[in-house]
């Protein structure tokens, strides 16, 4: 491996939760454009399993409709502007030649070997969506979606975000117009940021099922919930496409063990606070029944800071 891989930073650990009232809200930030992907100590491991995942199981990981051509096209451009222009110390560009350092692979920009949406998943740690912003409801043109969060591409692909989210509860009646008006009116140049998070059961990356279970897990209890529970956040970014008009949604997942997050000043209590805080209904889409009463105890175990 590179010697430029023992450069590369400490995962950030998100806490994208707080004491107080539950609220469905979107949350967003302005990200600035050096800071638009996230380059980690994970990467070479995340970008083998990636590569692994696009091989063996590429249908439940890729998908797009003929329509996105145009916007897969010019989503690996401006990645492959981007990576060299802000992260130098990996990525090179020479005309449409693009080398991975941290990789070691050198990409043909102008013929690439799989689609470029594709291949702009296997240069970043994200996962990659685009979506068609319309006045009847934001659709979900694209993705290669290495990292799902308990949801299946194939279900949702070419679908209104509305449909794609209809399992979530509230979303259709507090969050439906607002991300759909969102869509329409992200203005060109500008990446928005914001971040969710849930508690699950596994530290997998690749989660396509698990949501919606009630039955409790004996097996994890107070005492080692900490290391068999694990938060699982969501960094999620926002940019337009210029040329196409689409949006470009990005996803990097992080999961990390609750007995490192409970470890940290105020997070137990903040967590557990926010975990209290759930609507039954969320509680349960999340599979909280599962393990919720073995994680509070845990955290609430946790001496004050």
């Amino acid at each position: 491996m590179p010697d430029t891989v023992a450069t590369l930073p400490r995962e950030a650990i998100h806490l994208p939760f707080e004491a107080g009232p539950f609220r469905m809200a979107i949350g967003l930030l302005a990200c600035p454009e050096a800071e638009w992907f996230e380059l980690d100590e994970h990467y070479p491991a995340e970008m083998a399993e990636r590569r692994d995942l696009l091989a063996t199981r590429h249908d439940e990981v890729f998908a797009a409709i003929p329509e996105s051509a145009a916007a897969r096209a010019e989503c690996l451009a401006l990645v492959a502007d981007h990576l060299p222009r802000h992260h130098p110390a990996w990525f090179r560009r020479a005309g449409d030649r693009l080398y991975n350092a941290l990789t070691g692979e050198d990409w043909d920009l102008a013929a690439p070997p799989c689609d470029p949406l594709e291949l702009a998943g296997r240069l970043v740690q994200e996962d990659l969506c685009l979506i068609r912003p319309e006045a009847a409801g934001a659709v979900l043109e694209a993705a290669i979606l290495c990292a799902p969060s308990r949801w299946k591409l194939a279900e949702k692909i070419g679908h209104p975000l509305v449909q794609v989210h209809a399992p979530v509860p509230f979303y259709a009646e507090r969050l439906g117009a607002p991300v759909d008006r969102f869509m329409r009116h992200l203005k060109d140049g500008r990446i928005a940021l914001r971040r969710n998070w849930s508690v699950v059961d596994s530290p997998a990356l690749f989660q396509p099922g698990g949501k919606h279970r009630t039955a409790r897990d004996p097996d994890i209890t107070p005492a080692n919930a900490g290391e068999r529970l694990h938060l699982r956040t969501e960094r999620q970014t926002f940019r337009r496409l210029p040329a196409t008009g689409r949006v470009l949604f990005g996803i990097r997942v992080h999961s990390t063990p609750v007995a490192r997050i409970a470890a940290m000043p105020g997070a137990s209590a903040r967590l557990a606070a926010a975990v209290r805080a759930l609507p039954e209904e969320m509680g349960r889409y999340k599979s909280l029944p599962v393990y919720r009463a073995a994680l509070l105890a845990h955290l609430d175990a946790v001496p004050a800071a």
